[in-house]
Protein backbone atom coordinates (compact mmCIF):
# COMPACT_ATOMS: atom_id res chain seq x y z
CA UNK A 1 0.00 0.00 0.00
CA UNK A 2 1.23 3.47 -0.77
CA UNK A 3 0.75 6.55 1.34
CA UNK A 4 -1.33 8.27 -1.36
CA UNK A 5 -3.82 5.43 -1.80
CA UNK A 6 -7.36 6.70 -1.07
CA UNK A 7 -8.64 5.53 2.29
CA UNK A 8 -11.80 4.15 0.69
CA UNK A 9 -9.81 1.90 -1.59
CA UNK A 10 -7.70 0.71 1.35
CA UNK A 11 -10.86 0.01 3.34
CA UNK A 12 -12.31 -2.01 0.44
CA UNK A 13 -9.13 -4.04 0.06
CA UNK A 14 -9.01 -4.98 3.74
CA UNK A 15 -12.74 -5.72 3.77
CA UNK A 16 -12.20 -8.23 0.96
CA UNK A 17 -9.22 -9.75 2.77
CA UNK A 18 -11.41 -10.22 5.83
CA UNK A 19 -14.01 -11.95 3.61
CA UNK A 20 -16.73 -9.42 4.44
CA UNK A 21 -19.40 -8.12 2.13
CA UNK A 22 -20.32 -4.45 2.21
CA UNK A 23 -23.54 -5.48 3.95
CA UNK A 24 -21.68 -7.35 6.70
CA UNK A 25 -19.25 -4.48 7.31
CA UNK A 26 -22.14 -2.01 7.37
CA UNK A 27 -24.02 -4.11 9.93
CA UNK A 28 -21.01 -4.31 12.23
CA UNK A 29 -20.48 -0.56 12.01
CA UNK A 30 -24.15 0.26 12.47
CA UNK A 31 -24.18 1.95 9.06
CA UNK A 32 -26.02 1.35 5.81
CA UNK A 33 -24.56 -0.62 2.91
CA UNK A 34 -24.90 2.56 0.82
CA UNK A 35 -22.67 4.40 3.32
CA UNK A 36 -19.93 1.76 2.99
CA UNK A 37 -20.22 1.79 -0.80
CA UNK A 38 -19.88 5.58 -0.96
CA UNK A 39 -16.84 5.55 1.33
CA UNK A 40 -15.13 2.87 -0.76
CA UNK A 41 -15.82 4.78 -3.99
CA UNK A 42 -14.55 8.04 -2.50
CA UNK A 43 -17.95 9.73 -2.77
CA UNK A 44 -18.08 10.14 1.01
CA UNK A 45 -15.01 11.20 3.01
CA UNK A 46 -13.93 9.85 6.39
CA UNK A 47 -13.04 12.99 8.31
CA UNK A 48 -13.55 11.75 11.90
CA UNK A 49 -10.77 9.78 13.51
CA UNK A 50 -13.22 8.05 15.86
CA UNK A 51 -15.00 6.52 12.85
CA UNK A 52 -11.68 5.41 11.34
CA UNK A 53 -10.80 3.76 14.66
CA UNK A 54 -14.13 1.94 14.69
CA UNK A 55 -13.63 0.67 11.13
CA UNK A 56 -10.08 -0.41 11.96
CA UNK A 57 -11.33 -2.39 14.96
CA UNK A 58 -13.92 -4.23 12.87
CA UNK A 59 -11.31 -4.99 10.16
CA UNK A 60 -8.71 -5.88 12.84
CA UNK A 61 -6.01 -3.51 11.53
CA UNK A 62 -4.20 -0.54 13.02
CA UNK A 63 -5.92 2.78 12.15
CA UNK A 64 -2.59 3.90 10.70
CA UNK A 65 -2.94 1.20 8.03
CA UNK A 66 -6.19 2.75 6.79
CA UNK A 67 -4.58 6.17 6.85
CA UNK A 68 -1.67 4.97 4.73
CA UNK A 69 0.96 5.64 7.36
CA UNK A 70 2.16 2.08 7.32
CA UNK A 71 0.97 -0.94 5.43
CA UNK A 72 1.96 -4.39 6.60
CA UNK A 73 0.27 -7.32 4.97
CA UNK A 74 -1.95 -9.47 7.13
CA UNK A 75 0.22 -11.81 9.14
CA UNK A 76 0.37 -15.30 7.68
CA UNK A 77 -1.16 -18.21 9.47
CA UNK A 78 1.13 -20.28 11.64
CA UNK A 79 0.15 -23.28 9.55
CA UNK A 80 1.15 -21.71 6.24
CA UNK A 81 2.87 -24.38 4.18
CA UNK A 82 6.38 -24.24 2.81
CA UNK A 83 6.74 -24.84 -0.90
CA UNK A 84 4.74 -21.99 -2.42
CA UNK A 85 7.96 -20.37 -3.67
CA UNK A 86 8.83 -23.58 -5.51
CA UNK A 87 5.40 -23.59 -7.15
CA UNK A 88 5.87 -19.95 -8.10
CA UNK A 89 9.23 -20.83 -9.67
CA UNK A 90 7.67 -23.71 -11.61
CA UNK A 91 5.00 -21.37 -12.98
CA UNK A 92 7.69 -18.85 -13.93
CA UNK A 93 9.65 -21.30 -16.08
CA UNK A 94 9.14 -20.76 -19.80
CA UNK A 95 11.80 -23.09 -21.15
CA UNK A 96 10.85 -26.43 -22.67
CA UNK A 97 11.31 -29.10 -19.99
CA UNK A 98 13.17 -32.30 -20.72
CA UNK A 99 10.86 -35.15 -21.67
CA UNK A 100 9.86 -37.05 -18.50
CA UNK A 101 11.08 -40.58 -17.93
CA UNK A 102 7.55 -41.84 -17.32
CA UNK A 103 5.00 -42.09 -20.09
CA UNK A 104 1.69 -40.28 -20.48
CA UNK A 105 -0.28 -42.97 -18.65
CA UNK A 106 2.02 -42.82 -15.64
CA UNK A 107 1.67 -39.05 -15.58
CA UNK A 108 -2.09 -39.39 -15.84
CA UNK A 109 -2.00 -41.55 -12.73
CA UNK A 110 0.18 -38.99 -10.94
CA UNK A 111 -2.25 -36.20 -11.81
CA UNK A 112 -5.16 -38.33 -10.61
CA UNK A 113 -3.36 -39.04 -7.36
CA UNK A 114 -2.71 -35.30 -6.89
CA UNK A 115 -6.43 -34.65 -7.34
CA UNK A 116 -7.34 -37.27 -4.74
CA UNK A 117 -4.75 -35.89 -2.35
CA UNK A 118 -6.23 -32.43 -2.76
CA UNK A 119 -9.78 -33.69 -2.29
CA UNK A 120 -8.68 -35.37 0.95
CA UNK A 121 -7.31 -31.94 2.01
CA UNK A 122 -3.71 -33.13 2.35
CA UNK A 123 -2.40 -29.80 1.10
CA UNK A 124 1.17 -30.21 2.36
CA UNK A 125 1.57 -33.30 0.17
CA UNK A 126 0.06 -31.52 -2.83
CA UNK A 127 2.40 -28.56 -2.44
CA UNK A 128 5.41 -30.87 -2.30
CA UNK A 129 4.61 -32.72 -5.53
CA UNK A 130 3.30 -29.86 -7.65
CA UNK A 131 6.59 -28.30 -8.86
CA UNK A 132 7.87 -31.58 -10.28
CA UNK A 133 4.43 -32.54 -11.59
CA UNK A 134 4.04 -29.23 -13.42
CA UNK A 135 7.45 -29.64 -15.10
CA UNK A 136 6.70 -33.23 -16.09
CA UNK A 137 3.25 -32.47 -17.51
CA UNK A 138 4.50 -29.43 -19.41
CA UNK A 139 6.98 -31.66 -21.21
CA UNK A 140 4.17 -33.86 -22.55
CA UNK A 141 2.25 -30.90 -24.05
CA UNK A 142 -0.96 -32.88 -23.43
CA UNK A 143 -3.72 -30.27 -23.03
CA UNK A 144 -5.96 -32.39 -20.80
CA UNK A 145 -3.18 -33.20 -18.34
CA UNK A 146 -1.93 -29.61 -18.40
CA UNK A 147 -5.38 -28.21 -17.63
CA UNK A 148 -5.82 -30.63 -14.73
CA UNK A 149 -2.36 -29.90 -13.30
CA UNK A 150 -2.90 -26.15 -13.49
CA UNK A 151 -6.36 -26.49 -11.93
CA UNK A 152 -4.95 -28.41 -8.96
CA UNK A 153 -2.23 -25.78 -8.62
CA UNK A 154 -4.73 -22.94 -8.72
CA UNK A 155 -7.02 -24.59 -6.18
CA UNK A 156 -4.33 -25.21 -3.58
CA UNK A 157 -2.85 -21.72 -4.02
CA UNK A 158 -6.25 -20.12 -3.45
CA UNK A 159 -6.59 -22.22 -0.29
CA UNK A 160 -3.28 -20.90 0.99
CA UNK A 161 -4.22 -17.26 0.44
CA UNK A 162 -2.22 -16.86 -2.79
CA UNK A 163 -5.20 -15.80 -4.91
CA UNK A 164 -3.24 -13.83 -7.51
CA UNK A 165 -0.82 -16.70 -8.06
CA UNK A 166 -3.80 -19.04 -8.19
CA UNK A 167 -5.32 -16.85 -10.88
CA UNK A 168 -2.08 -17.13 -12.87
CA UNK A 169 -2.27 -20.93 -12.74
CA UNK A 170 -5.95 -20.85 -13.74
CA UNK A 171 -5.15 -18.50 -16.61
CA UNK A 172 -2.49 -20.96 -17.79
CA UNK A 173 -5.15 -23.67 -17.76
CA UNK A 174 -7.38 -21.49 -19.94
CA UNK A 175 -4.52 -20.85 -22.34
CA UNK A 176 -3.62 -24.51 -22.87
CA UNK A 177 -7.30 -25.51 -23.17
CA UNK A 178 -7.31 -23.78 -26.55
CA UNK A 179 -10.48 -24.20 -28.58
CA UNK A 180 -11.76 -27.18 -26.58
CA UNK A 181 -14.93 -25.78 -24.93
CA UNK A 182 -15.09 -28.47 -22.24
CA UNK A 183 -11.46 -28.08 -21.18
CA UNK A 184 -11.87 -24.31 -21.26
CA UNK A 185 -15.00 -24.60 -19.12
CA UNK A 186 -13.24 -26.71 -16.49
CA UNK A 187 -10.38 -24.19 -16.46
CA UNK A 188 -12.89 -21.35 -16.07
CA UNK A 189 -14.12 -22.92 -12.82
CA UNK A 190 -10.64 -22.30 -11.40
CA UNK A 191 -10.55 -18.82 -12.90
CA UNK A 192 -13.81 -17.98 -11.16
CA UNK A 193 -12.59 -19.31 -7.82
CA UNK A 194 -9.32 -17.38 -8.00
CA UNK A 195 -10.96 -14.13 -9.06
CA UNK A 196 -13.54 -14.36 -6.29
CA UNK A 197 -10.82 -15.07 -3.73
CA UNK A 198 -9.02 -11.90 -4.80
CA UNK A 199 -12.21 -9.81 -4.52
CA UNK A 200 -12.78 -9.49 -8.28
CA UNK A 201 -16.37 -10.72 -8.26
CA UNK A 202 -17.52 -8.88 -11.38
CA UNK A 203 -14.71 -10.38 -13.42
CA UNK A 204 -15.47 -13.81 -11.97
CA UNK A 205 -19.13 -13.44 -12.91
CA UNK A 206 -18.28 -12.50 -16.50
CA UNK A 207 -15.70 -15.28 -16.92
CA UNK A 208 -17.86 -18.10 -15.57
CA UNK A 209 -20.99 -17.10 -17.48
CA UNK A 210 -19.03 -16.77 -20.73
CA UNK A 211 -17.53 -20.24 -20.29
CA UNK A 212 -20.91 -21.77 -19.47
CA UNK A 213 -22.47 -20.22 -22.58
CA UNK A 214 -19.81 -21.79 -24.82
CA UNK A 215 -20.72 -25.34 -23.79
CA UNK A 216 -22.93 -27.14 -26.28
CA UNK A 217 -26.61 -27.50 -25.28
CA UNK A 218 -26.19 -31.25 -25.62
CA UNK A 219 -23.41 -33.13 -23.94
CA UNK A 220 -22.46 -35.80 -21.43
CA UNK A 221 -23.66 -35.66 -17.81
CA UNK A 222 -20.09 -34.76 -16.83
CA UNK A 223 -20.16 -31.75 -19.16
CA UNK A 224 -23.49 -30.67 -17.74
CA UNK A 225 -21.94 -30.89 -14.28
CA UNK A 226 -19.24 -28.48 -15.41
CA UNK A 227 -21.94 -26.10 -16.64
CA UNK A 228 -23.75 -26.39 -13.32
CA UNK A 229 -20.53 -25.74 -11.41
CA UNK A 230 -19.88 -22.62 -13.50
CA UNK A 231 -23.39 -21.38 -12.74
CA UNK A 232 -22.77 -21.87 -9.01
CA UNK A 233 -19.49 -19.98 -9.25
CA UNK A 234 -21.33 -17.22 -11.11
CA UNK A 235 -24.02 -17.17 -8.41
CA UNK A 236 -21.40 -16.73 -5.68
CA UNK A 237 -19.77 -13.95 -7.69
CA UNK A 238 -23.13 -12.23 -8.18
CA UNK A 239 -23.74 -12.39 -4.43
CA UNK A 240 -20.32 -10.87 -3.89
CA UNK A 241 -21.35 -8.02 -6.19
CA UNK A 242 -24.47 -7.46 -4.10
CA UNK A 243 -26.82 -8.77 -6.81
CA UNK A 244 -28.83 -11.21 -4.71
CA UNK A 245 -31.60 -11.60 -7.30
CA UNK A 246 -29.20 -12.71 -9.99
CA UNK A 247 -27.41 -15.01 -7.57
CA UNK A 248 -30.69 -16.78 -6.77
CA UNK A 249 -31.61 -17.05 -10.46
CA UNK A 250 -28.25 -18.61 -11.32
CA UNK A 251 -28.50 -21.03 -8.41
CA UNK A 252 -31.97 -22.08 -9.58
CA UNK A 253 -30.57 -22.78 -13.05
CA UNK A 254 -27.86 -24.94 -11.51
CA UNK A 255 -30.48 -26.77 -9.45
CA UNK A 256 -32.40 -27.72 -12.59
CA UNK A 257 -29.22 -29.22 -14.06
CA UNK A 258 -28.44 -31.09 -10.85
CA UNK A 259 -31.89 -32.67 -10.82
CA UNK A 260 -31.23 -34.22 -14.24
CA UNK A 261 -27.79 -35.75 -13.75
CA UNK A 262 -27.91 -37.71 -10.53
CA UNK A 263 -25.30 -40.44 -10.25
CA UNK A 264 -23.03 -39.26 -13.08
CA UNK A 265 -19.33 -40.09 -13.32
CA UNK A 266 -17.54 -36.99 -12.03
CA UNK A 267 -14.66 -37.11 -14.51
CA UNK A 268 -14.01 -33.36 -14.26
CA UNK A 269 -13.72 -33.29 -10.45
CA UNK A 270 -16.51 -30.79 -9.85
CA UNK A 271 -18.37 -32.40 -6.94
CA UNK A 272 -21.52 -31.04 -8.54
CA UNK A 273 -24.97 -32.29 -7.60
CA UNK A 274 -28.13 -31.36 -5.65
CA UNK A 275 -26.27 -31.11 -2.35
CA UNK A 276 -23.63 -28.84 -3.92
CA UNK A 277 -26.45 -26.54 -5.03
CA UNK A 278 -27.88 -26.48 -1.51
CA UNK A 279 -24.48 -25.67 -0.04
CA UNK A 280 -24.10 -22.87 -2.57
CA UNK A 281 -27.46 -21.44 -1.46
CA UNK A 282 -26.08 -21.23 2.08
CA UNK A 283 -22.93 -19.42 0.94
CA UNK A 284 -24.93 -17.07 -1.29
CA UNK A 285 -27.04 -16.18 1.75
CA UNK A 286 -23.86 -15.53 3.77
CA UNK A 287 -22.39 -13.32 1.05
CA UNK A 288 -25.70 -11.47 0.75
CA UNK A 289 -25.82 -10.74 4.47
CA UNK A 290 -28.81 -13.07 5.02
CA UNK A 291 -27.17 -14.95 7.89
CA UNK A 292 -30.38 -16.16 9.50
CA UNK A 293 -31.46 -17.84 6.28
CA UNK A 294 -27.98 -19.31 5.87
CA UNK A 295 -28.04 -20.89 9.32
CA UNK A 296 -31.48 -22.43 8.72
CA UNK A 297 -30.44 -23.89 5.38
CA UNK A 298 -27.18 -25.16 6.84
CA UNK A 299 -28.90 -27.08 9.61
CA UNK A 300 -31.02 -28.92 7.04
CA UNK A 301 -28.37 -29.70 4.43
CA UNK A 302 -25.80 -31.33 6.74
CA UNK A 303 -28.38 -33.91 7.81
CA UNK A 304 -28.53 -35.33 4.30
CA UNK A 305 -26.71 -38.51 3.35
CA UNK A 306 -25.32 -36.83 0.21
CA UNK A 307 -23.47 -34.36 2.45
CA UNK A 308 -21.30 -37.16 3.87
CA UNK A 309 -20.38 -38.34 0.37
CA UNK A 310 -18.73 -35.05 -0.56
CA UNK A 311 -14.94 -34.84 -0.42
CA UNK A 312 -13.22 -33.80 2.81
CA UNK A 313 -11.94 -30.64 1.09
CA UNK A 314 -15.44 -29.65 -0.04
CA UNK A 315 -17.03 -30.20 3.38
CA UNK A 316 -14.22 -28.55 5.31
CA UNK A 317 -14.26 -25.42 3.16
CA UNK A 318 -18.03 -25.18 3.38
CA UNK A 319 -18.04 -25.49 7.18
CA UNK A 320 -15.74 -22.48 7.45
CA UNK A 321 -18.37 -20.51 5.51
CA UNK A 322 -21.05 -21.91 7.81
CA UNK A 323 -19.05 -20.67 10.79
CA UNK A 324 -19.14 -17.19 9.23
CA UNK A 325 -22.94 -17.41 9.11
CA UNK A 326 -23.14 -18.28 12.80
CA UNK A 327 -20.81 -15.39 13.59
CA UNK A 328 -23.03 -12.99 11.68
CA UNK A 329 -26.05 -13.94 13.83
CA UNK A 330 -23.97 -13.74 17.01
CA UNK A 331 -24.01 -17.49 17.71
CA UNK A 332 -20.41 -18.12 18.85
CA UNK A 333 -21.15 -21.69 19.91
CA UNK A 334 -22.58 -22.52 16.52
CA UNK A 335 -19.53 -20.98 14.82
CA UNK A 336 -17.22 -22.93 17.12
CA UNK A 337 -19.09 -26.16 16.42
CA UNK A 338 -18.73 -25.64 12.64
CA UNK A 339 -14.99 -24.93 12.98
CA UNK A 340 -14.36 -27.96 15.19
CA UNK A 341 -16.30 -30.16 12.75
CA UNK A 342 -14.26 -28.74 9.86
CA UNK A 343 -11.06 -29.52 11.75
CA UNK A 344 -12.14 -33.11 12.34
CA UNK A 345 -13.00 -33.60 8.66
CA UNK A 346 -10.17 -31.66 7.00
CA UNK A 347 -7.59 -30.29 9.48
CA UNK A 348 -5.63 -28.45 6.78
CA UNK A 349 -8.73 -26.45 5.84
CA UNK A 350 -8.71 -24.91 9.30
CA UNK A 351 -5.00 -24.86 10.11
CA UNK A 352 -3.50 -23.76 6.79
CA UNK A 353 -6.04 -21.34 5.33
CA UNK A 354 -5.83 -17.63 6.17
CA UNK A 355 -9.59 -17.35 5.62
CA UNK A 356 -10.26 -19.94 8.33
CA UNK A 357 -7.76 -18.30 10.65
CA UNK A 358 -9.72 -15.04 10.41
CA UNK A 359 -12.91 -16.79 11.50
CA UNK A 360 -11.13 -18.58 14.36
CA UNK A 361 -9.78 -15.25 15.58
CA UNK A 362 -13.25 -13.73 15.70
CA UNK A 363 -14.74 -16.69 17.58
CA UNK A 364 -11.79 -16.85 19.98
CA UNK A 365 -12.43 -13.25 21.01
CA UNK A 366 -15.53 -14.42 22.87
CA UNK A 367 -15.32 -14.39 26.67
CA UNK A 368 -14.90 -17.18 27.42
CA UNK A 369 -13.97 -18.65 24.07
CA UNK A 370 -16.27 -21.54 23.10
CA UNK A 371 -14.99 -25.05 23.73
CA UNK A 372 -12.61 -26.31 21.08
CA UNK A 373 -11.82 -22.93 19.56
CA UNK A 374 -9.19 -22.01 22.14
CA UNK A 375 -7.32 -25.16 21.11
CA UNK A 376 -7.65 -24.28 17.41
CA UNK A 377 -6.46 -20.74 18.12
CA UNK A 378 -3.35 -22.17 19.76
CA UNK A 379 -2.75 -24.58 16.89
CA UNK A 380 -2.79 -21.79 14.30
CA UNK A 381 -0.67 -19.43 16.38
CA UNK A 382 -3.33 -16.95 17.49
CA UNK A 383 -3.34 -15.22 20.83
CA UNK A 384 -6.43 -13.91 22.55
Amino acid sequence: MTADEPIGRTLARWRVRRRMTQQVLAARLGKSKSWVDKVERGVRTLDRYSVIQEIAEVLRVDPAVLLGQRGPSPSPAAGTLDGVDEIRAALARYDTPQAPAQGAEALRRHVGHAWLTFQHAHYAQVVRVLPGLLDAVRATEAPELLVQAYRITSSVLVKLGEADLGWLAADRAMAVAGDDPVLAATAAVSVGQALRASGRDRLALAATLAAASRLAPTGTPGEWAVRGTLLLQAALAAAGCGDTGRAEELTDRAARIAAQIRGYDDTHRTGFGPVAVDLARVVVAVESGEAGEAVQRHAAVIRREAWRRLSAEYRGAYLVDAARAYLMVGDLRGAARALVDADSIAPAEVRCRPAARTVIAEVARGHPAPAGVARLATLVGLTR
